[in-house]
């Protein structure tokens, strides 16, 4: 295999159109399971699908829940969107998590929701940021924002003073964070990102990147090269950088094709086991596994039989 770091598994589970207590079960399941290192949440504040009015629970203060249920998974949100908190108040909400935790947090963050191009992409990003009164920006605009947000938090986890910050997108007096993280010098941070723009903030800030590849692994490939690329132009060693994606997994059998953008993204065991050694060819070290039917009575154990240990059996 290409990838010379080890790779580590999570899980992942959304909170839309389900309960605080089913979420919890998986997390706990996973918790004592070795061969998943870390899970995860998603960050939005209406489902996605299906009827708007449908149940989706807030993430960071889900997260705080689940910090205080759990006692050996690293843990986040893949990824909180920028759009929907300040980033000082994200970085201070971070660093309680990571007190409650005991210094577990991974921080993870994106860009958000933005004005795209695509009708169906800004239907999506417009049912949740007009629900909440926040504003729909530039997609430039916003990741700029990603990277004034980064420069935030990190300052805020690190300075012992208050201090000021005059930005395109935001501007603090005196901010301060205490108490600071558990994790010194910070949490991890992990981003989300896929533009040429975006991973330039990847390289600048980033201990992991996740990329939204949609199971095509010649996309990322494409897009970690451009990643070593702006590394190298800020002197960063590209191999600081954990590379993550993260797969749609079902119980049941699918028919569909492996690796073309416009498959679905749900993939069954054997599909899904194929395509993760592919990834961990093009160096892919940190993988996510979101079940879709997460309501059987041990999902997080069919994961590890069924994908995760023959996975390790052959890297």
């Amino acid at each position: 295999m290409a990838n010379e770091r080890a790779v580590s598994f999570g899980i992942k589970t959304s909170q839309a159109n389900t309960t605080y207590e089913d979420v919890l079960r998986v997390w706990r399941e996973a918790d004592g399971i070795p061969v998943f290192e870390h899970a995860w949440l998603w960050d939005h504040l209406v489902p996605l699908r299906g009827e708007v009015t449908g149940p989706a629970l807030e993430a960071w203060t889900l997260l705080a829940a689940l910090a205080a249920q759990t006692e050996r998974l690293r843990l986040g949100v893949i990824v909180t969107s920028n759009r929907l908190r300040p980033p000082a108040l994200l970085a201070k909400m971070a660093a309680t998590v990571d007190r409650i935790s005991n210094g577990r947090l991974v921080f993870g963050i994106g860009a958000g929701g933005s004005a795209v191009a695509d009708p169906a992409g800004l239907a999506l990003v417009r049912r949740e940021l007009d629900a909440y009164g926040i504003p729909v920006v530039p997609t430039g605009q916003a990741i700029d924002a990603l990277d004034e947000a980064c420069e935030i938090a990190k300052r805020l986890w690190a300075e012992p003073e208050p201090f000021d910050f005059d930005g395109r997108s935001y501007q603090l007096e005196g901010a301060i964070c205490e108490p600071k993280p558990v994790q010194r010098p910070r949490p991890p941070i992990l981003i989300g990102a896929a533009g040429q723009r975006s991973l330039r903030v990847v390289a600048r800030h980033a201990d992991i990147w996740n990329c939204p590849t949609r199971g095509d692994v010649a996309t990322f490939r494409d897009l970690s090269r451009v990643l070593d690329d702006h590394c190298a132009e800020i002197g960063r060693d590209p191999s600081d950088i954990a590379r993550s994606v993260q797969l749609l997994v079902t119980t049941k059998a699918s028919d569909a094709p492996v690796g073309q953008a416009s498959l679905p993204q749900i993939l069954d065991a054997a599909r899904a086991r194929d395509l993760l050694l592919e990834f961990i060819d093009a160096g892919v070290n940190h993988i996510v596994l979101a079940p879709v039917d997460a309501d059987g009575d041990h999902p997080v154990r069919w994961l590890a039989e069924e994908i995760v240990e023959p996975v390790l059996a052959r890297i």
